[in-house]
């Protein structure tokens, strides 16, 4: 494995560098945080200024390590997000890339591209969330269509999304890993119905989705049927392998900025605080170290990342919570302010153990896959 870069990659970023410094100034204001129908508008404007400039297809058409160099950059100028398609471009997009057909590459991928198209994530029920594999929603065939009927729950950006990556039961006397299809679903089909839930921070990002027999073409499988557990796993190695590495450079911002508060309040003095400070920048500086190992290997094989990406996900989940823990600590009652920007992230972090795969799932992965050790009964 080699963590240096060559020449063409640092051109790459020289050039990336450049045009981040002439296209931020000229963006509108970003919106609220709760106001997602103007937070698509402004997430999929972005997504088009990237498209235009040639560097929207680095999240599929370029190597990982460009696709590495690009989350970087981008975070480190401060550029806006995924934000409200980050399922269509870091999860559906990738996955639909990887096993998809022509045709199925042909239509969905170029729309995501564009910044004209949001996707959602219709994995988790309320029975079947860590246990994912327990998911009840049922799809039948009926000619050329599957009719599906069931629910789902923490579904990211549903009110805004044209399609949704959807995990049916096809099979339901099959072993359970076995009987699931991954579909994708219009989100205007008759039959959806999007319940918005409001978190702890006061925005409404997620949401409850019924299924009253909503129609989907047998077309819109990727995958073979009762495949979908195989398809799922691509879906979740880009989900805990590649697509946290800009939050890792944006953590380490939150960090510096932490230092400089600390020091501009008195409470670098601290010793105490001061190693936790430190400490966190030895941490987050390894998990980059620890993303660059999983995009080299992901290169390896064929761009897919491997159950490295669970390592990565345990350990970056408490991390990130211990990075906030200590912010709260430097600023004290500041942490309580809800509008400055960084305390929804303080609030976000609690989740992060759970979404993804709860940690208590990655360290069954690490055990088994990484390991080799018996699986648990």
């Amino acid at each position: 494995m080699d963590l240096s870069y060559t020449p063409r990659e640092e051109e790459f970023r020289a050039r990336l560098r450049a045009w981040l410094a002439t296209a931020l100034p000229g963006l509108p204001a970003e919106p609220p945080r709760d106001d997602w129908p103007a937070r698509r508008a402004y997430d999929l404007g972005w997504q088009r200024m990237l498209y235009d400039a040639g560097y929207a297809g680095v999240h599929w058409d370029s190597s990982p390590v460009l696709r590495l160099i690009f989350l970087e950059e981008t975070e480190r100028a401060g550029a806006p997000y995924v934000g409200a398609n980050f399922v269509g471009l870091l999860h559906a997009g990738p996955t639909i890339a990887a096993e998809g057909t022509a045709e199925q590459r042909a239509r969905w991928l170029p729309p995501i591209l564009r910044g004209e198209q949001v996707w959602c994530q219709g994995f988790s029920e309320p029975d079947a969330g860590s246990d994912l594999a327990s998911l009840r929603t049922r799809a039948w065939r009926d000619g050329d269509c599957y009719v599906v009927t069931g629910s789902k729950i923490w579904t990211s950006h549903a009110e805004v999304a044209d399609w949704c990556e959807l995990l049916v039961r096809t099979d339901p006397d099959a072993p359970r890993h076995r009987g699931i299809s991954w579909l994708a679903m219009p989100m205007d089909a008759e039959g959806v119905t999007v319940r918005p839930l409001r978190t702890l921070a006061g925005t409404a990002e997620f949401a409850e989705v019924f299924l009253d027999e909503v129609r989907v073409p047998v077309a819109h499988r990727v995958g073979e049927e009762n495949d979908g557990w195989r398809v799922t796993q691509v879906t979740l190695s880009f989900e805990r392998g590649t697509a946290f590495a800009g939050e890792v450079v944006a953590c380490r911002r939150v960090l510096a900025s932490l230092a400089r508060a600390a020091r501009e309040n008195g409470r670098w003095d601290d010793p105490v605080r001061r190693r936790a400070l430190v400490r966190l920048e030895a941490e987050f500086r390894a998990l980059w170290r620890l993303v660059q190992w999983n995009v080299s290997e992901a290169e390896a094989s064929g761009g897919v990342p491997g159950a490295g990406g669970s390592v990565f996900k345990l350990r970056y989940s408490h991390a990130r919570q211990e990075l906030y823990d200590t912010a709260a600590d430097v600023l004290g009652a500041d942490a309580l302010d809800l509008d400055r920007p960084w305390v929804p992230d303080r609030l976000s972090a609690l989740a992060y153990t759970i979404a993804a795969g709860t940690s208590q799932i990655q360290r069954s992965i690490v055990a088994e896959r990484i390991l080799g050790l018996p699986r648990g009964r």
